[in-house]
């Protein structure tokens, strides 16, 4: 039978690209072993190509393991982890002060210009044990051919009597990188978000031998022994333990649907996004969400420029190797970020929605299992490393919210919902059985007894014009956060009772503050936010919106704005305040006094244990016009601001794209008041629930003595 065309051009392609890859690879190789006087560059630069083409041609040896020996059966365990240790080690933190991956060590060496851009190829070709492991022969091959590139510019300035090529040159040798790839890349990323016949995670896990920590390492993340313990622990857990965890997992995602009035008959898929080490849990996940009619997308949380969201990681992953590497990289961007790129970006992204428009109309959204006490993470800022120009921030900031209303146009938000949950990993300490089973507990409280006493603070609060939030025990916060107006309190409620469907765990009540007359001061001595660390963090708000912000993080002022503008306004002039809330799960506040765990508390469960306050995007941010109700049927109408209103004449001044909550804890609030023209209602006094009918979550702290919660 003749062949048809496609399944020719298929072949001829596989056969291109097989023969770059080889050259190229042919090429590393002999790089790798040049001396300095072979290498045709400059001297003091020879080092740099050799001993990263000796990268490469590591990562080489490790796909032809992979070709011959796919599932690693019969490797020995111990030297699956010499092979992971031997890919991560030059960016682990005992080597990372010489590594060419560290911007400071590399423009120490070349310059800050040369020095920042080699230091942006080491950590591009550093993302790529990722596609080794996946196959992704593509993916490595462009990236070799970059590093070839780089290379000969630097050859043929040697044969020009120069040191060094111009930097304006090896600039735009990535620009062109970045430009030329940029509309593939979105297309893989796309349907790799959104289609189930992407497997290779789902294989792992569903077919592995769970029970032999082996399968860790068929994923080519960075592998440590907490992944191990992790897997291990779960291992002895009894069936019946594991179908609890998933069956609130899952249950979290169909109730979220069924909250919030929305077809789950309709979706066909689900993002699960967890962390190694998770996999039996996943698996009876896997087992629920096809028994609702939903198949599993799995993708990685990317580390390549084209993907990479500052110094996150959004989707599977495995241990950092080192989150000082990762923040370093964090706006590498910069060398290419131009109006032009942006422009095409949003084209390219369009397209690849286009392209995969049916697989995203019917996609859920995330349920997401994520991970926590991992030792807190307090970055060191380099001014080595690339940054962004200012104008770069507005085009970052423009293309976020571009993007955000463009995938919500595939991916409805009044269709989709999500889940989260939140487990420890044994990183937290000797007691990692004991604190895992009472996150179990705090995960699966009863959410009856909570629904009822939130409801009676609701009605109490649905009385007030404004709230008044102070500090106690050294902190500062002086609030008052104004709220909407109830046009029929008989049928209508400004705070939603949130019990345990998309963010488990149960315990707040939130509202979209009125912008207008929210003003004052919000302090936290110490909180961590997107596992990163803040020290005295100072917000003010003047009308709802960050007027000015500090933090005691580092030497100057400067340096801790730049710190905050980054990672909680996320390059924004300001933010307004989104959501206002008041968590009521005092069970998750001792157990983290108890245990001695509250700086490692994820926001998903620490958000529970005080007021918090979310600057950004409000809770209902797309799906503003989707009616909510209560369990007692009042309708929630504080679903918007000024801000997101704005989004009947144009999305993109409407919405922010971010959502960053900052909570108060217990002991550290003085009061929390209800006030109104007819009265007032203290809800909190001195850490303690004093309102009529909320005095029940006040008993968890009879559990321990005060002095552990002092």
């Amino acid at each position: 039978m003749k062949e048809n065309k496609t399944e020719q051009m298929t072949k001829e392609r596989a056969a291109q690209l097989w023969e770059r890859f080889s050259l190229a690879a042919d090429r590393i190789a002999g790089i790798s072993k040049m001396t300095d006087e072979e290498s045709g560059i400059a001297e003091r630069y020879a080092p740099y190509f050799r001993e990263t083409a000796a990268f490469v041609f590591k990562l080489m040896v490790e796909w032809d393991l992979q070709v011959h020996e796919p599932l690693m059966e019969r490797t020995p365990i111990e030297s699956l982890r010499i092979r992971n240790r031997s890919l991560y080690e030059d960016i682990l933190p005992e080597n990372y002060e010489s590594c060419y991956g560290n911007p400071a060590y590399a423009v120490k060496l070349y310059g800050e210009e040369t020095g920042r851009l080699l230091a942006f190829l080491y950590a591009e070709l550093h993302s790529q044990i990722a596609s080794v492991y996946e196959g992704e022969q593509e993916e490595l091959t462009i990236r070799m051919e970059l590093f070839l590139e780089i290379y000969q510019a630097f050859v043929c300035a040697r044969e020009d009597g120069k040191e060094t090529p111009s930097y304006e040159e090896l600039r735009q040798i990535v620009y062109w990188f970045v430009s030329d790839y940029s509309e593939t890349e979105t297309e893989k990323r796309v349907r790799s978000q959104l289609d189930p016949e992407q497997d290779f995670f789902l294989r792992i896990v569903m077919e592995s031998d769970l029970s032999n920590c082996r399968y860790l390492y068929a994923y080519g993340e960075y592998i440590t022994g907490c992944e191990e313990q992790l897997a291990s622990y779960l291992s002895t857990l009894p069936e019946e333990t594991i179908e609890k965890i998933a069956d609130t997992f899952t249950e979290g995602y169909r109730m979220g649907f069924l909250v919030g009035g929305k077809d789950i008959s309709k979706k066909k898929t689900v993002n699960i996004r967890y962390r190694a080490g998770f996999e039996r849990v996943i698996r009876q996940a896997v087992l629920n969400f096809r028994k609702m009619g939903l198949e599993p997308v799995i993708y990685r949380a990317s580390l390549s420029i084209f993907h990479r969201r500052g110094a996150g990681r959004i989707g599977f992953c495995g241990a950092d190797a080192n989150k000082q590497f990762l923040y370093d990289h964090r706006e590498d961007e910069a060398l290419y970020l131009d109006r032009k790129y942006v422009g095409r970006k949003l084209e390219e992204l369009k397209r690849a929605y286009e392209l995969s428009a049916e697989l995203a109309s019917v996609h859920g959204g995330p349920a997401c299992l994520e991970a926590f006490g991992e030792i807190p993470f307090a970055p060191q800022a380099k001014k080595e490393a690339l940054q962004l120009s200012e104008s770069q921030r507005r085009l970052s900031v423009e293309y976020a919210s571009a993007s955000g209303g463009l995938v919500n146009q595939y991916i409805k938000g009044e269709e989709r919902s999500f889940t989260i949950i939140a487990f420890p990993v044994p990183e937290i300490g000797e007691r990692f059985p004991e604190i895992f089973d009472a996150v179990i507990q705090i995960n699966t409280l009863d959410y009856h007894l909570y629904r009822n006493i939130q409801q009676t603070m609701i009605h109490t609060l649905d009385q007030a014009e404004y709230v008044r939030i102070k500090g106690c025990k050294g902190n500062r916060t002086d609030l008052r956060v104004a709220l909407q107006t109830l046009r029929a309190p008989e049928t209508e409620t400004l705070f939603e009772n949130c019990v345990a469907d998309v963010n488990i765990p149960v315990g707040e009540v939130f509202t979209s503050p009125r912008l207008e007359g929210t003003n004052g001061l919000l302090h936290v001595t110490r909180v961590y936010l997107n596992g990163l660390e803040y020290r005295d963090l100072e917000l003010t708000f003047t009308d709802g919106m960050v007027t000015a912000y500090r933090c005691g993080n580092f030497k100057t002022e400067e340096e801790n704005r730049k710190y905050i503008r980054d990672h909680i306004l996320f390059h924004h002039d300001s933010l307004p305040m989104g959501e206002f809330a008041i968590g009521t799960n005092t069970t998750a506040y001792v157990a983290a006094k108890k245990y001695g765990i509250e700086d490692k508390l994820p926001i998903l469960i620490a958000e529970k244990t005080g007021p918090h306050f979310a600057v950004g995007d409000t809770c209902y941010s797309h799906s503003e016009d989707l009616p909510v109700h209560n369990p007692d049927g009042r309708e929630m109408i504080a679903r918007e601001n000024s801000y997101s209103i704005r989004r009947h004449e144009d999305e993109a001044k409407a919405y922010f794209n971010c959502h960053t909550d900052i909570t108060i804890p217990y002991d550290e609030l003085g009061e929390l008041t209800a006030v109104s023209k007819q009265g007032e209602w203290t809800v909190i006094r001195d850490g303690r629930f004093v309102l009529p009918g909320c005095s029940e979550l006040n008993l968890p702290f009879s559990c321990i003595d005060d002095t552990e919660l002092s």
